[in-house]
C-alpha cells in the first residue's frame, strides 16, 4: 500500500473497535511526533504500554540510587532522565544539591574514564532497560572484568518484554493487537512473540520508528483483526530477523540470568527481569533486595496508565501539578513516557 492508501484505510475503518497497544516508549514518542493518533478512525485506539524503561522502574530502585549517591566515596552514574524520576521523597537531581553525587553520561562506557580518574570512589551505573540495552551492560561488565577494575558496579533494573505482555493479557487488558518493539526484536528476534500471539489470539506487528513504518504496521494489525488472524508480522526486516542477534543473546546469557522483577505500580511480575549471575555478584550494588514498596505518590496513576487501563489525561494530576518540569510520576519524565507525549499535544 502507498502512504495515501494506508492513511485512507486507517482513517475510513468502520468495523468493531480495535485497541492497539504500542509497547515501546520510542513508538509512543514517534506516534506523538508524527501526529498518528489524529490520522486514525474513531474506531482505532492507540494505547501506550509498559515499554518506557524509566517509567516502569519502581520507587525502591530510585530510593536505592539516592542512598548510594549520598554514601561517602560513592557516585551514581546514569542517563539524564533518571536524574528527575521521583523517589519516595526526592529525586537524584534534588539530592545533588544536598551533597549527593550523581553524574549524567551519554554512554555507559563513559564510566571507565570516571573510575580511572577517581580510584578511591565507587561508581555505580544505573543499569535499567529492556532486551535492547542489556547486551550493552554485558559488554560493560566484560570490560570491567578484563581490565580488573575494582571501583565499578551495577545497580540493575533490567526487564524482559514477553512476560509483562502476558501479565497484561492475564489481568484484563482489553487489547486486540500489539505494535511490537523493533529495538527489542532486533536482539530477541520476532519469533519471541509467537507463543503470545498463539496463546491469546492477538496479532503482533514488529515496526520501525518512522511514521510511515508505524502506519504500515497498524494497517497490518487492523487487517489481521478483520480476518480474525493472529500472526507475528515483521515490518522491520532490514533490522529484525526471526531469530534475532544470537551473539548478543549469548553475551547476555553469560553474565545475566532470569529473575522476578518489580514494575512500578504492578508489583512483582514473575520471570520478567534479568539479574547478575551468582559468580558476578561482587559487581552488584544491591539490586536483589529491591521490590516495589508502594511509597510512590498514591495520587499518581502511572500503574493504570502503563497497563493501558487509563489514558494520561484521566489522571487527576495530569497537566495540573504533574508537568514535564514538575513530574509527579515517572511517565511524565521521559520523552518516551506516555504522559510526557500526551502533554506535548495537550
Amino acid at each position: 500500500m502507498t502512504l495515501p492508501e494506508m492513511r485512507d484505510f486507517l482513517a475510513s475503518y468502520d468495523g468493531p473497535e480495535i485497541h492497539i497497544m504500542e509497547v515501546c516508549g520510542s513508538h509512543t514518542a514517534a506516534i506523538s511526533k508524527n501526529g498518528i493518533r489524529g490520522m486514525l478512525s474513531e474506531k482505532i485506539h492507540l494505547i501506550s504500554g509498559p515499554g518506557c524503561p524509566v517509567c516502569v522502574t519502581p520507587t525502591a530502585y530510585v530510593d536505592r540510587l539516592i542512598e548510594l549517591a549520598m554514601t561517602p566515596n560513592t557516585c551514581v552514574v546514569t542517563f539524564g532522565d533518571m536524574l528527575r524520576v521521583p523517589g519516595s521523597k526526592y529525586s537524584l537531581s534534588e539530592v545533588q544539591g544536598m551533597g549527593g553525587r550523581a553524574i549524567m553520561v551519554y554512554s555507559p562506557m563513559d564510566i571507565f574514564a570516571l573510575a580511572e580518574k577517581e580510584p578511591e570512589t565507587t561508581f555505580v551505573f544505573a543499569a535499567l532497560g529492556f532486551e535492547t540495552t542489556t547486551p550493552v551492560y554485558a559488554l560493560l561488565l566484560e570490560e570491567v572484568i578484563e581490565r580488573n577494575i575494582e571501583n565499578v558496579k551495577l545497580l540493575t533494573a533490567l526487564k524482559t518484554m514477553p512476560g509483562v505482555i502476558e501479565y497484561l493479557c492475564e489481568n484484563g487488558a482489553s487489547i486486540q493487537g500489539y505494535l511490537a518493539p523493533g529495538h527489542v526484536a532486533a536482539v530477541t528476534g520476532s519469533d519471541l512473540f509467537k507463543p503470545l500471539a498463539e496463546k491469546y489470539q492477538i496479532p503482533f506487528a514488529v515496526s520501525g520508528f518512522e511514521g510511515e513504518e508505524i502506519l504500515e504496521a497498524l494497517c497490518g494489525i487492523v487487517k489481521a483483526c478483520q480476518n480474525m488472524e493472529y500472526p507475528v508480522m515483521n515490518f522491520y526486516p532490514a533490522v529484525v530477523s526471526a531469530e534475532g542477534n544470537v551473539r548478543a543473546q549469548e553475551l547476555v546469557a553469560k553474565y545475566f540470568q532470569p529473575t522476578d522483577a518489580a514494575w512500578r505500580g504492578m508489583g512483582i511480575v514473575p520471570g520478567t527481569g534479568m539479574e547478575l549471575r551468582p559468580e558476578y555478584e561482587k559487581y552488584d550494588a544491591g539490586s536483589k533486595a529491591l521490590v516495589e514498596d508502594n511509597k510512590r505518590n498514591k495520587a499518581c496513576c502511572c500503574d493504570q496508565i502503563l497497563m493501558g487501563k487509563m489514558q494520561p489525561q484521566q489522571c487527576p494530576l495530569f497537566g495540573k501539578v504533574c508537568k514535564p518540569l514538575t513530574p509527579q510520576g515517572a511517565c511524565m519524565v521521559s520523552e518516551e513516557g506516555s504522559c510526557h507525549s500526551a502533554f506535548a499535544s495537550f
